[in-house]
């Protein structure tokens, strides 16, 4: 009688990969829309805040303006101090200072050619071209600098002739504005620099975790088309870490500027050498991906041990995130690093070929990034690395691992060898005949 059970078992394991893939699916799913929602909230705060200080310094430049500078519309004061709050974060000091001189610029090119030229369209035409030339020349791009010296001069070129002395009122309307806007976000709504690096390098830390246990499942499959997936995702990162240097470039700009954040400077310089090993992090990762599709590829061996020093690295990641957020010494992060570096050793001991070796490379590169995100010293985390892939390579080549780190005999003792070798064969050859043959 036949029996039926291996077909119920065939049935049982592809409903089981069906859920397991469905199951992945709906995980996917949830955690793209959560990441979605939180960017969106961020995107809300930033708003919010943005909005206030620009509301706040455009009130505050058209009053002081009013009161200051004397009877007159002073709409550049508001104006100014609105542009300088709306640049992007981290660039709002040069704004201003490249604003000024846009007027600077435009008030002196429009006066010297309108006394030149003298005033009508073509005039206008003329002082436009030159000033809008002169400050690309000065710049080198476009910018507020540009904007500014063209548009002074077209207030100059046609403003001037029926309004006397325009040109001082622009000037400290530009003074009011830029330096109202700058005292908004340095004491009275400066950002908590640390909170926004923070979230502008969480997606980092996400993709790179994710993507490593990712290609760690990929590679215990072998499914080279997963590994290409996961490369291409991580090639998709430029926007991430664009927006962590513009992050950093806020954060600089307000612990430059802002005394209630002065305190903020040495945990700033830490976290901007961190992040700078976290973007190497993310450039290793995309190369073990890389270099996982291609042995796949080609068919290459892929020893258990090299998924698991990914898995670990990517635990190693999460890990490293939690401690210097709370601001602990890194000591699981350490322990994380030398499994994966311990691994990869076996790994390399265990036979692997030549895209294999780049990807055990790959690996002790990236573990060695983190050691250094994580506030190590480059040496020692280089030296952690080596030790911890040598006890590797020891736990499955012994004998081969003390032959590597044996002592090269010296010339003496090389001699004494050479001499107990040549007595040991004439003993075995026995005493010599006269003939100089051995005897029989």
């Amino acid at each position: 009688m036949t029996d039926a059970r291996p077909p119920d078992d065939r049935d049982q394991s592809r409903l089981d990969e069906a859920t397991e893939r469905s199951g992945r699916a709906v995980r996917r799913v949830r955690r793209r829309s959560g990441q979605a929602g939180r960017i969106r909230a961020r995107q809300w705060e930033v708003t919010l805040v943005i909005s206030i200080q620009a509301g706040l310094a455009a009130a505050i430049a058209a009053l002081l303006a009013q009161n200051l500078l004397g009877p007159g519309a002073h709409v550049f004061a508001p104006a100014a101090a609105v542009g300088t709050i709306a640049t992007a974060i981290g660039q709002r000091a040069r704004r201003t200072f490249e604003l000024l001189g846009g007027v600077g610029l435009g008030i002196v090119i429009g006066d010297t050619l309108r006394f030149v030229l003298g005033s009508g369209p073509w005039q206008t035409g003329v002082v436009v071209a030159l000033a809008i030339a002169a400050a690309l020349l000065v710049a080198g791009k476009g910018g507020p600098l540009v904007g500014q010296a063209g548009g002074t001069a077209v207030l100059i070129a046609t403003l001037a002739p029926m309004e006397r002395g325009l040109e001082v009122p622009r000037i400290f309307d530009a003074l009011v504005g830029g330096a109202v806007g700058l005292v908004v976000v340095a004491l009275l709504l400066p950002v908590n620099p640390m909170r926004v690096l923070d979230r502008a390098a969480a997606p980092i830390f996400e993709i790179i975790c994710e993507q490593l246990a990712e290609l760690a499942q990929a590679m215990r499959e072998r499914d080279g088309d997963r590994t290409m997936r996961v490369l291409e995702r991580l090639r998709a990162t430029d926007g991430d870490v664009s927006r962590l240097h513009d992050a950093l470039s806020g954060a600089e700009e307000v612990v430059t500027i802002a005394p209630v954040r002065w305190h903020r400077r040495e945990q700033y310089h830490r976290y901007a050498r961190s992040a700078g090993h976290l973007e190497r992090l993310l450039l290793d990762t995309r190369a073990m991906a890389r270099w996982s599709t291609t042995a796949l590829q080609y068919d290459e061996p892929i020893p258990r041990e090299l998924p698991d020093a990914m898995g670990r690295l990517g635990h190693g990641v999460a890990e490293m995130r939690t401690e210097c957020r709370v601001g602990d010494d890194p000591e699981r992060t350490r322990q994380l690093v030398e499994q994966c570096a311990q691994l990869a050793g076996r790994a390399a001991a265990s036979g692997v070929e030549s895209f294999g070796e780049s990807l055990i490379t790959g690996l002790r590169t990236a573990a060695s990034d983190l050691l250094r995100a994580a506030g190590c010293d480059p040496d020692d985390a280089n030296r952690i690395v080596r030790r911890a892939a040598g006890a590797g390579e020891a736990a499955v080549h012994p004998m081969v691992r003390r032959q590597l780190h044996r002592a090269r005999p010296t010339r003496a003792v090389r001699a004494r060898r050479r001499a107990h070798l040549a007595a040991r064969m004439r003993m075995a050859n026995g005493p010599a005949s006269p003939e100089g043959r051995p005897a029989r």
